[in-house]
């Protein structure tokens, strides 16, 4: 018998959309097709979409150190809700995940917490060459975080020579933290008190700019793969676009729907992030790159921070804000509005993620592969409101938003674990495998 028959959903196969039926047993797609089996239980997808699991690149849940702000099962269940399947989760908690030791006791952390898939970032510091030179089989792991420039938490490693240890030792993807730490320190001086406009003029457009041109320097010269994270500005843009092969960029979608100064006008501190959110010029610049693919993922920044800290004055404010629950239903509304398409949006959550970073089983609805799917309806409109984040922090930039197009299901390992923002059954997520 059967575990799980999707039915009369529209399926994204081989790139286009069919109506065909997906029967599930033992957490793996069994056939595609025309099914007559008997089935344990059958989820009716009429006038829905079913793509394969979307996977967010870029996620920090806070765990060990600021559990109270965020922690593996909470970010979990907002991932769930919000449609994502697997996530990649950040190295700079506290302590860091910068040595076997603190991986290890990650996946442990994460073992029977966590709703949705996961694997986890190493992270590089000035003096773990030798670590980060032996990862290919650390299980769960995705990559190397690097932190060129100081954000959240203590991992940085800002020298270049240090840079370049780390790639020369690299054994996966390095994904980049890309700002001039240099530059941050010279630029300190134009911070004003109590004035977060004065964000993005501190972490300028040529901060990034030079740290991002320096890595990729760096990457050619030692032949390895570097990932631009949250990629902000229209120079990278162009820049990143003449560097494709073993250099690749995410864009995320906070910096494709709120634009300077209007976002700090209307939000405070709770629009200040690194890099920052920019004027419209570079906002614009970023949407060429996604209507042209120049990027190769989306991911959210999830980077929780509590009200009372948020709150605080310019710059004793943290920066970051929450994503892993909205990046779909953001993302859908976008389609809707014919910004991009349903295509594009699946090659930046699904197919490059697994490209880029070697995913066994994921990304594609194929016979055989892990039963791990997003189920959406183009039509629903939400309002996205700060009591229905599941995050620990309980806000959104977006509350108040209306969107058209939600996830209206997640299936995990062939087990309906989100049905119309409920969440069912216990956490059992597992650690990615990687090529």
């Amino acid at each position: 018998m059967l575990d799980l028959i999707i039915k009369n959903g529209s399926c994204y196969i081989d790139g286009k959309l069919k109506n065909l039926d997906i029967a599930i047993k033992n957490g793996k797609i069994n056939t595609i097709g025309k099914v007559f089996e008997e089935s344990k239980e059958i989820y009716d997808a009429k006038n829905l979409i079913v793509l394969p699991g979307c996977i967010d690149t870029q996620t920090h849940f806070r765990e060990p150190g600021s559990t109270d702000t965020e922690d593996l099962n909470s970010g979990s269940r907002a991932a769930i809700v919000g449609g994502i399947t697997a996530v990649f989760e950040m190295p700079n908690t506290n302590p860091p995940t910068s040595n076997k030791k603190e991986f290890r006791r990650k996946l442990d952390l994460a073992k029977n917490r966590m709703y949705c898939n996961y694997a986890f970032y190493f992270g590089a510091t000035a003096d773990n060459a030798n670590d980060i030179a032996e990862l290919q089989n650390l299980e769960g792991c995705c990559g190397i975080k690097l932190f060129a420039g100081s954000s959240t938490g203590s991992l940085l490693v800002a020298d270049e020579k240090d840079i370049e240890k780390v790639f020369q030792n690299s054994s996966k993807v390095v994904a980049v933290h890309s700002e001039d730490e240099q530059i941050l320190k010279i630029n300190k001086t134009l911070i004003k008190k109590g004035n977060v406009h004065t964000h993005p003029v501190w972490r300028s457009e040529e901060c990034a700019m030079s740290s991002t041109r320096r890595i990729v320097k760096i990457a050619k010269r030692y032949n390895k793969k570097a990932h631009i994270l949250h990629v902000t500005t229209k120079q990278e843009v162009d820049f990143l676009s003449q560097h494709k092969g073993n250099i690749t960029f995410e864009i995320t979608p906070q910096h494709l729907t709120i634009y300077a100064p209007d976002c700090y006008d209307k939000l405070g501190t709770y629009a200040q992030m690194n890099p920052p959110i920019r004027d419209k010029s570079h906002y614009d610049r970023l949407w060429y790159a996604v209507k042209n693919s120049l990027n190769d993922t989306i991911g959210s920044d999830h980077a929780p921070h509590l009200k009372l800290n948020k709150d605080k004055i310019y710059p004793e404010s943290p920066s970051g804000m929450p994503g892993v629950q909205t990046l779909m239903p953001v993302m859908l509304n976008h389609i809707n509005e014919g910004k991009l398409s349903i295509n594009q949006l699946i090659e930046f959550v699904c197919i490059n993620p697994v490209k880029i970073f070697g995913i066994k089983n994921k990304g594609f609805i194929k016979e055989g592969f892990d039963a791990d799917f997003t189920v959406i309806d183009m039509k629903k409109k939400i309002i996205i409101e700060n009591e229905k984040i599941e995050s620990k922090c309980k806000w959104s930039p977006f509350n108040g938003y209306e969107f058209k197009g939600t996830p209206v299901a997640t299936i995990i390992s062939g087990k309906i674990k989100m049905k119309e923002g409920e969440i069912l059954g216990e956490p059992e997520g597992n650690p990615l495998k990687f090529n």
